[in-house]
């Protein structure tokens, strides 16, 4: 029956055709779990440390200045024959996503003796809370907990990242790893670090460091940070070394 035919006879329009949207929304999650998973293949698994796709340091690259490792915190011998030197801010969710990758490190190579690791603080304008919390992580190093509590910021990032009260959050944190609470609480609200949180950010800028997470292995920036590439670059510098 043709379309003014049955609205004559009729008096009502045709009914709707109904598009049924669920075939192409269960496609699109698909597409979404495979990007995402691919992106996790490709930034934690190595590649060979001989590798032609792994950064290398620019043409005429002078040395890391190692004297400027004062101003961040570092951990592992000093006589290491590899620094990973890390410029971060605690509210930027892709260094929180690198410091998986950072926590391996320490366990399979600083630990060891291999490496040492130097964290800087880079507190970004944007990020109302970033500076607090360089301050807690140093206050918290101050009662021999500063890895402790660097590694909570970044598992609790979601938590505290947009509150009003960051210095409570900061000082619960600090209750559960059994500190002082009185006395944290004092380095937080004097902002007692502060001073040395910004003498940090000016290494940044003197390397002209501009983004977080920036990671160097030695004088190399690794242009993927994450497990896969941080390793790769840290076993082809070690194999260096070794000759």
């Amino acid at each position: 029956m043709g379309e003014a035919k049955r609205r004559k006879q009729t008096g009502a329009p045709s009914p709707a055709r109904k598009n049924n949207k669920k075939p192409l929304l269960i496609a699109g999650a698909l597409v979404v779990v495979v990007a995402v998973a691919a992106a996790l293949y490709f930034l934690t698994t190595p590649p060979a440390p001989t590798s032609d796709e792994l950064p290398v340091a620019a043409a005429n690259a002078e040395p890391f200045p190692a004297f400027l490792d004062q101003y961040g915190t570092s951990v592992g011998p000093e006589n290491a024959r590899v620094v990973v030197r890390e410029f971060a801010d605690y509210q930027c969710p892709a260094c929180a996503r690198f410091a998986e990758a950072s926590q391996r490190l320490k366990q399979e190579y600083v630990e060891t003796g291999k490496v040492r690791f130097v964290y800087f603080d880079l507190p970004l304008r944007q990020h109302q809370n970033a500076m607090p919390a360089a301050q807690a992580a140093r206050c918290a190093g101050d009662q021999s907990q500063y890895w402790a509590m660097h590694d909570k910021l970044y598992d609790a990032q979601g938590e505290w990242s947009g509150s009003n009260d960051p210095i409570a959050t900061f000082t619960r944190y600090a209750n559960g790893m059994d500190l002082e609470e009185r006395r944290f609480r004092r380095c937080m609200e004097t902002e007692l670090h502060k001073e040395a949180v910004e003498q940090s950010l000016q290494v940044a800028v003197q390397m002209r460091v501009s983004s977080t997470p920036t990671v160097m292995v030695d004088n190399v920036q690794l242009t993927r940070p994450g497990w896969g590439q941080l390793s790769a670059v840290v076993e082809r510098e070690l194999n260096k070394t070794a000759d």
